[in-house]
């Protein structure tokens, strides 16, 4: 506890004693009094103090006497506490709201400022796949990893409104290898992993977990080529998609595969001309990459 919250509770502990003790005081005259009346000061604030320190947040009560100077996450999350509460029927303050509550590990919490988000945008017929997705993330925080129901469901609702939400996949996708449905959560996984850039860290545990749900089901490992390859003909036939480009060029890059990754980018060149920005990232995913 800091110096501030301590001088708080402190304060508080002395004036909730003083209503205790004040019966004490007024029938017991002398040294009997003072004694009982004593007691019973260190009692409260014993009790008090053991009880605030398990069961309370010292910490919450400083937020707003820092002051609007202060930039800490507590201070913020209590202003935009304040904030939303004074406008409850606006999605957008409770979705960032539970965002501040997730990044500060505050799960319980998030979820059910992310479930407010979905109440005030369904209130408006406004439906957010991000919202569904980032409860369901909040729910699984909250319960140490595991995918419950509840966030299952989330999930569920999040790719029915964006088939292609990544947390979704992902997390559908754990929820079913954990009841042991492989082909359902690889069906999962290996669609996100089409969607995810090679040189990323979700690409590397997709790969990894893809692996070793394939070999716990009797079947070997992912065969990586044939994912590029599949990504490689999907661009062919909806070539207007950039960042699948990006993604082919550096799949190739790193299988080592010079040739078809500068083949790839001939392609997305193609594709994309008369397109500044499109360009402009592929002139600078070549020039990282070597090509």
């Amino acid at each position: 506890m800091t110096a501030l919250a301590f001088a708080i509770f402190a304060f508080v502990a002395l004036v909730a004693a003083g209503f205790v003790v004040g019966p004490v005081l007024w029938r017991l005259k002398g040294r009997q009094g003072l004694v009982l009346g004593a007691a019973a000061i260190l009692f409260v604030i014993g009790a008090g103090g053991a009880l605030y320190l398990i069961l309370g947040h010292p910490e919450l009560a400083v937020r707003t006497l820092k002051g609007d100077k202060d930039r800490s996450t507590n201070a913020l999350i209590g202003r935009l506490a304040a904030a939303v509460r004074a406008h409850p029927r606006d999605p957008r303050g409770w979705a960032l709201l539970g965002q501040y509550y997730f990044t500060a590990r505050d799960p319980n919490d998030s979820a059910s400022a992310f479930a407010r988000a979905i109440d005030a945008a369904a209130a408006q017929g406004q439906h957010y796949s991000f919202l569904y997705s980032a409860y369901g993330e909040a729910l699984t925080q909250a319960s140490a990893g595991a995918v419950s129901p509840d966030a299952e469901a989330a999930f569920t609702q999040a790719l029915a409104l964006d088939p292609k939400d990544v947390s979704a996949r992902y997390f559908l996708g754990l929820a079913s290898a954990a009841r042991g449905n492989a082909p359902i959560a690889l069906g999962y996984w290996n669609s996100l992993l089409a969607d995810t850039p090679a040189n990323s860290d979700l690409h590397a545990e997709l790969v990894d977990r893809i692996a070793a749900l394939t070999a716990r089901s009797g079947g070997g490992a992912p065969n990586i080529a044939d994912m590029v390859a599949g990504l490689a003909a999907r661009l062919k036939a909806e070539p207007n998609d950039a960042e699948g480009w990006q993604r082919l060029i550096r799949a190739y890059a790193v299988l080592g595969d010079q040739p078809k990754a500068r083949a790839a980018l001939a392609d997305a060149r193609k594709a994309f001309a008369g397109h500044a920005d499109a360009l402009t990232a592929f002139a600078a995913e070549a020039k990282s990459l070597g090509l």
